[in-house]
């Protein structure tokens, strides 16, 4: 049996991971110090977060093009919302104002790749290479 990874839906659950992490974790922020947990201002940590996003955004959107729909939409989406990703790191005071538009632009990425993947069942053109 063959085990296939769906990456936008992995995408998509690590998107809303980082949302969940910057907007819900503040909430517990005086009882974590207590015990001993600091990933709230941990810059390793979303450092590690931006990259994942990054990577499995990457393969994903990279394959649904070139593979299957060939749409410049999905990509440009996922690209505008890691800069505000990005730039969500520099302005601290509205990082949330930030993160709320990052997140939305990357899960529509995600999902319209993963529309256009099964709508166009292969759309082959000549750089295909299946």
């Amino acid at each position: 049996m063959k085990w296939k990874i769906n990456w936008d839906a992995l995408g998509i659950g690590a998107s809303l991971a980082c949302a969940i992490h910057c907007a819900i974790l503040p909430l517990f922020m005086a009882s974590l110090p207590v015990f001993g947990a600091n990933i709230i201002h941990n810059m390793a940590f979303e450092v590690g977060m931006i990259v994942l996003a990054f990577l499995i955004g990457s393969y994903a959107l990279y394959h649904g093009y070139r593979k299957h729909h060939h749409s410049f939409t999905p990509l440009i989406l996922f690209i505008i919302g890691f800069a505000f990703l990005v730039i969500k790191q520099f302005f601290e005071t509205i990082h949330i104002w930030l993160l709320i538009p990052a997140v939305l632009f990357i899960v529509i990425a995600h999902f319209l790749n993963y529309k256009f993947c099964r709508v166009h069942n292969h759309a082959h053109s000549y750089d295909c290479d299946h």
